[in-house]
């Protein structure tokens, strides 16, 4: 049988993303388990490697979309033209994946900044594949050994929050994750809901009593559907180890809440990936760190893991 034939997107060329395409094309592993194909630009990645020492990319294993004049191409520079590009690549991988072209898609990094410059209103890769999938419903969810989290709101500020729970998205989020976990350990999953508020609202002291109003009823009708699940926890001790080890997955109420615990604990290796697509969609869990970009100082593994992870969430062709 056929290894699967995952879409790499390049990422914002100015960040890491072609440094850790090039890792992962150089990566024996990698090839064992999947095809990979680098959906971004020949001619960048052929300068990284001449840069970086990195081999020098397989033509065969890249999908060239030349979309900027890279004569005056600086790396680590933030620029609308770079932001577009990257753009234009998640565009590619996700028209062919809905055509049947590729198993699935990992993503390199995008920048915010430069998406914002190029006109693109969406503030992330999540936004994108959900509106250009046009799924129904979809969430961020974080994996990684060490600890597993999804999330009923991203990419807004602290004060939007509040007002973007509601009983069925939460529900919604529930059972995402649990569709989610199921597949990849093939096992029902346990979950563990986060309260909003400090110390899960403390009994109405704390918040607008948005977890007797809002998320226990989603927790309540997640388990009359008969998933296994408890909360809202604290979130201040929600990630202690016996807890992480009794749970397979945390439904976290916002960004930080769930990023901060897997960035500590898991930076390298953890893989984002959006549920609820018609498509298989994972990616690295960082950003494109222009700090040290092109400069031979990114690790690929995350990378690596997300082809890994695409492949067990179902990423056959």
């Amino acid at each position: 049988m056929p290894l699967p034939l995952i879409a790499i997107t390049m990422g914002d060329p100015a960040g890491v993303g072609p440094e850790v395409c090039l890792q992962l094309l150089a990566n024996a592993e990698v090839h064992g388990f999947a095809t990979p194909l680098i959906f971004g630009d020949l001619a960048i990645l052929n300068r990284c490697a001449e840069k970086t020492g990195l081999p020098l990319p397989e033509p065969s294993l890249v999908r060239n979309l030349p979309l900027f004049d890279d004569t005056d191409f600086e790396p680590g520079v933030v620029s609308a033209r770079t932001g577009a590009a990257g753009y234009g690549y998640v565009l590619a991988s996700i028209e062919a994946a809905l055509a049947g072209e590729v198993a699935a898609v990992a993503t390199a990094p995008l920048n915010k900044e430069a998406l914002r410059a190029a006109g693109v209103e969406y503030p992330g890769h999540t936004e994108i594949f959900a509106d250009k999938t046009g799924a129904r419903r979809a969430c961020m969810f974080q994996y990684s050994d060490e600890v597993r989290a999804s999330f009923v709101t991203v990419h807004c500020g602290y004060l939007e929050v509040p007002a973007l729970l509601t009983v069925e998205r939460i529900l919604d989020v529930i059972e995402l994750t649990a569709g989610a976990m199921r597949r990849i350990r093939g096992t029902a999953p346990h979950l563990a809901v986060l309260g909003l508020n400090p110390h899960a609202g403390e009994h109405g002291l704390f918040g607008n009593r948005e977890e007797e109003n809002i998320i226990i009823p989603a927790i309540d009708a997640a388990r009359a559907r008969g998933i296994s699940i408890e909360g809202p926890l604290p979130p201040d001790t929600a990630f202690i180890p016996a807890k992480r080890h009794s749970t397979d997955a945390f439904v976290c109420m916002y960004h930080d809440q769930g990023h901060i615990p897997l960035k500590a604990l898991a930076f390298d290796t953890a893989v984002n990936t959006t549920l609820g697509l018609p498509i298989i969609r994972t990616s690295v869990d960082h950003g494109t760190a222009c700090d040290i970009a092109w400069q031979g100082k990114a690790k690929g593994s995350s990378l690596v893991e997300a082809v890994r992870l695409a492949v067990k969430l179902g990423g056959r062709h």
